[in-house]
C-alpha cells in the first residue's frame, strides 16, 4: 500500500521527524511516495532520494526563517516595527487613566 502527502516537507517539521515518521510508516508495511518529488521508498534509490529531499525542505525552511529574520532587522533598522499603529494618544492615555 502507498501513502503520502503533496509535498515532502507537509509530512514533519524537522528532517528527523520525517524520517521517523516514514521509518513508522515502513514498520507497519506503509511505503511513502511523494506526489511532487516522484520517488517512493519501495526501492533503495527512493529512500536514498528521500533523505536527500529531506534534508533539503529543512535547509530551505531554514533560508526562509534566516531572511524573515534579516528583513525584520533591516526594517528596525530603518526605523520600521511591525504591527499595528496606536490609536491611542497621549492625551487619550491620560484620559482613560482619568476615566479608570
Amino acid at each position: 500500500m502507498l501513502a503520502g502527502p503533496h509535498r515532502l516537507d507537509r509530512l514533519g517539521r524537522s528532517v528527523r521527524h520525517v524520517i521517523d515518521t516514514v521509518h513508522n510508516l515502513g514498520e507497519r508495511g506503509i511505503a511513502f511516495r511523494s506526489l511532487t518529488e516522484g520517488f517512493d521508498t519501495n526501492t533503495a534509490g527512493g529512500e536514498f532520494l528521500f533523505r536527500i529531499m529531506a534534508a533539503l525542505a529543512q535547509m530551505e525552511r531554514r533560508m526562509i526563517v534566516e531572511r524573515t529574520h534579516a528583513g525584520f532587522e533591516a526594517a528596525r533598522r530603518q526605523g520600521r516595527h511591525g504591527g499595528r499603529p496606536t490609536v491611542m494618544t497621549p492625551e487619550r492615555t491620560e484620559l482613560a487613566r482619568t476615566l479608570r
